[in-house]
């Protein structure tokens, strides 16, 4: 046996009477309930019983054999198992002893730090009356609604107009290019660059022929840089009218009262930042966790989560979605951080593994539920075709276990550090880059 920190080799002899005698057993087994030809069953001779089924129970026999002395294997010398060894046959002639090698990786041993000496920030932060009222104006600006202008002036940016036009490319209509009683907000660049501002300063009745030029980029090839001709028919001038923010503007959001909606506001606003405040403790943590923990990992499970990681830089590449930083480095420079990012995850997974089992967490049923119906909420009035999703396809559910469980492993080691509360407005939240704020740290110091 040769040993190497989480590598191990080892060379296994089976003995060739104990395969032969189980071997036996086997043909024993099959001759009790054999129907052969010219003999009642369980009378057959067992040398018939073995030309006709030998090579098939080998097979049986030595995988039984191997997967035993493998287990005995590891148990004896305190391995488990990384990943699946690897197993080479040496030796399989009949009547000499059976020789195989083992090459596995083993866990680490992992001693968790005390997590009452670690600390770390965490953000806190309440929604203001400000940012509540901007809540409701964005509401309100969703509810308004326009209504006729009835002064006699020009239009201008901000109004709406309803016009009938046509367009026409050297004096030939397409197709897309008619519209009537088309409401358009003026300033909303919805349209042509260039269409909406020849519509302003202009009076109702008016008929205005407005020349464009679509962009290069235009949606529809076949107009792309084209120069076109609208004819356009100023039919009515209109103007935004929001509604009046009171208990009757509530209601249609299913509140009580004005005050119940401000209320609500502020309720949903700060389950928001808790969330997202959440994600930067959650880093803040792992951070910590990863710099007090240094034991080695199989660098198969590297390898595999490795693996993976490139497989999404190679899909995001293929469709253009690097960011400008990875588009700034060479293939091997990338290669180098995402496998030391893979190493980190490896590291951090198998260190919320041993803490879950030290700690007895587990996923309860209520656990599962709740993950269910928080999916479920996500499509608003198809909750029981999720149901029944999940229920069907156990494959699915299981995919929901693993951040699950990861986040209430994490849940309890926060109940157990050190934490320092620090306040941030909205704005600085959303701002936050914890890259920064250690950079900075690191040079205060």
């Amino acid at each position: 046996m040769t040993k190497s920190k989480l590598s191990h080799s080892f060379t296994v002899v089976i003995p060739a009477k104990e395969f032969a005698d189980k071997q036996t057993a086997k043909l024993e087994e099959i001759r009790k309930e054999a129907k052969i030809q010219g003999f009642r069953p369980g009378q057959a001779p067992l040398n018939i019983i073995r030309s006709k089924y030998e090579n098939a129970v080998k097979g049986e026999v030595l995988d039984e054999l191997i997967q035993s002395y493998t287990e005995k294997t590891f148990e004896e010398n305190k391995i488990r198992p990384a990943l699946r060894p690897k197993v080479e046959i040496k030796t399989f002639e009949d009547g000499k002893d059976i020789e195989y090698t083992i090459d596995v990786e083993s866990l680490p041993e992992i001693k968790p730090v005390d997590f009452k000496t670690l600390s770390i920030e965490k953000i806190v932060t309440q929604a203001t009356d400000k940012e509540i009222n901007a809540a409701l104006e964005k509401l309100a600006n969703a509810r308004k609604t326009t209504e006729i202008v009835n002064e006699e002036r020009e239009t201008k940016t901000g109004d709406v107009i309803v016009i009938d036009f046509v367009g026409s490319i050297d004096g030939e209509e397409f197709k897309g290019g008619t519209g009537k009683d088309y409401y358009l907000d003026l300033g909303s660049n919805t349209f042509i660059p260039g269409f909406e501002d020849q519509l302003t300063g202009h009076k109702i009745g008016e008929k205005v022929d407005v020349n464009v030029t679509f962009p290069e980029n235009y949606h529809a090839k076949e107009l792309a840089g084209k120069k076109a001709l609208f004819k356009v028919d100023i039919k009515e001038l209109r103007k935004y009218k929001t509604p009046e923010m009171d208990d009757e503007f509530a209601k249609t959001f299913g509140s009580e009262s004005f005050d119940a909606l401000k209320e609500m506001i502020k309720t949903e606003l700060n389950k928001e930042y808790v969330n997202v405040a959440r994600m930067h403790t959650k880093r803040a943590l792992l951070d910590a966790l990863a710099e007090a923990h240094s034991f080695e990992v199989p660098q198969g499970m590297v390898d595999m989560e490795f693996d993976a990681i490139w497989k999404q830089f190679e899909e995001a590449k293929k469709n253009n979605q690097l960011d400008e930083d990875e588009k700034s480095k060479s293939d091997d420079e990338l290669k180098a951080e995402y496998r030391q990012i893979a190493e980190r995850r490896v590291r951090l997974g198998l260190l919320l593994a041993e803490v879950a089992n030290e700690n007895k967490i587990t996923l309860t049923k209520e656990d599962l539920t709740n993950a269910v119906m928080a999916e479920a909420r996500r499509y608003p009035g198809q909750e029981k075709m999720v149901f029944d999703y999940y229920q069907k396809n156990p494959q699915a559910l299981d995919a929901l276990k693993a951040p699950m469980f990861e986040e209430k492993v994490v849940d309890y080691i926060l109940s157990v550090v050190q934490t320092v509360e620090k306040e941030m407005t909205a704005e600085e939240l959303y701002a936050y880059n914890p890259d920064e704020a250690k950079s900075t740290k690191k040079k205060a110091k």
